[in-house]
């Protein structure tokens, strides 16, 4: 599968959401230390359900990250399993090891949503982090889209740099790498992949006309921003609104489903349109649903079959 495959997958999971043919409850989270409480490993785990209707397939995403003793070891932050079942019968049908489609799906996330939101064929993106989901962004962002400037901040330089380089024969514009964070605001797009736990956009950096995507899992954005922003767009309203960017702006009672201008779903099928955004701040959250997982691994299930592969495996000692 490339890249295509990922955007395409995840643009008709979009629409299933959008009309109800795809089911997706809310994760469950596992903190096993993450937020700094007990047990100490610095980590958590999340459950993700689905139904995909048009593929006819049911599953679970079992994924979390781990610093800690995990980064000690040298293993990568994001460990993943993906079980499908029949859901006439429910057998387990296939075990999918998680980690590559849960990065591929997140940038085919912000890929699609951009598909819904932007009407040009180009634009400037600043990307604040520069591991893998970052990326994986960039990737699936460029087979829709040409970017014609991308400005890179990392916290650590030597890392964004060496992204920069990965990235040059993806990007078919310039690339540049900057110190002041203030810098990387100045594009159509801004995109936060980081563990930041505290604010990295200030609200007086990002000028009307720029979408923000904070996909991180805590706070990469000022409060302010989001509520001085015109528009709010999520893929998952109950699941956005207590996670990531909106999480404690709605246990304050500041942000509630109100607030939420439409769904990615929504767009997807064009129930609703986010209209011209040039005048205004836009702030976009696919927070990341199982659906998008258990649709990919269900097409990738397909086509193992297809090629008589996986049908056996062996457990090792």
């Amino acid at each position: 599968m490339d890249i295509g495959d990922f955007n395409a997958i995840v643009h008709k999971t979009f629409q299933g959401l959008g009309d109800g043919t795809v089911i997706n409850p809310t994760k469950l989270t596992l903190d096993l230390g993450e937020t700094g409480g007990y047990p100490p490993y610095e980590g958590f785990m999340n459950a993700m359900p689905a139904y995909i209707g048009w593929q006819d397939i049911a599953g679970l995403k079992w994924v979390g990250g781990f610093l800690g003793e995990r980064k000690k070891a040298g293993l990568p932050y994001i460990t993943a399993m993906i079980l499908l079942i029949n859901p006439h019968l429910g057998t387990f049908t296939a075990a999918l090891e998680g980690a590559y489609i849960t990065n591929m799906r997140t940038g085919a996330q912000t890929a699609n949503a951009l598909r819904y939101l932007v009407k040009k064929p180009s634009i400037t993106v600043g990307m604040y982090g520069a591991g893998m989901q970052a990326s994986t962004n960039i990737i699936a962002i460029s087979n829709l889209f040409d970017i014609s400037e991308l400005i890179v901040w990392n916290h650590r330089r030597s890392t964004a740099e060496q992204f920069a380089e990965d990235m040059k024969d993806i990007v078919s514009g310039k690339i540049r790498v900057v110190e002041d964070a203030e810098e990387a605001s100045q594009a159509d797009v801004l995109i936060t992949v980081t563990p930041a736990q505290e604010p990295i956009i200030k609200t007086e950096w990002v000028k009307p006309g720029t979408i923000v995507f904070p996909l991180g899992s805590f706070q990469e954005i000022e409060d302010d921003l989001i509520l001085k922003a015109d528009k709010i767009i999520v893929d998952h309203v109950e699941q956005a609104l207590h996670r990531g960017a909106l999480k404690h702006l709605t246990h304050e009672g500041k942000i509630s489903k109100d607030d939420i201008f439409t769904t990615l779903g929504e767009l997807a099928l064009e129930k609703t349109s986010a209209g011209d955004l040039s005048n205004d701040i836009t702030i976009c959250i696919p927070i990341g649903t199982g659906a998008m997982d258990v649709a990919i691994a269900g097409e990738v299930y397909k086509r193992a079959l297809e090629k008589g592969l996986g049908d056996s495996f062996d457990f090792e000692a």
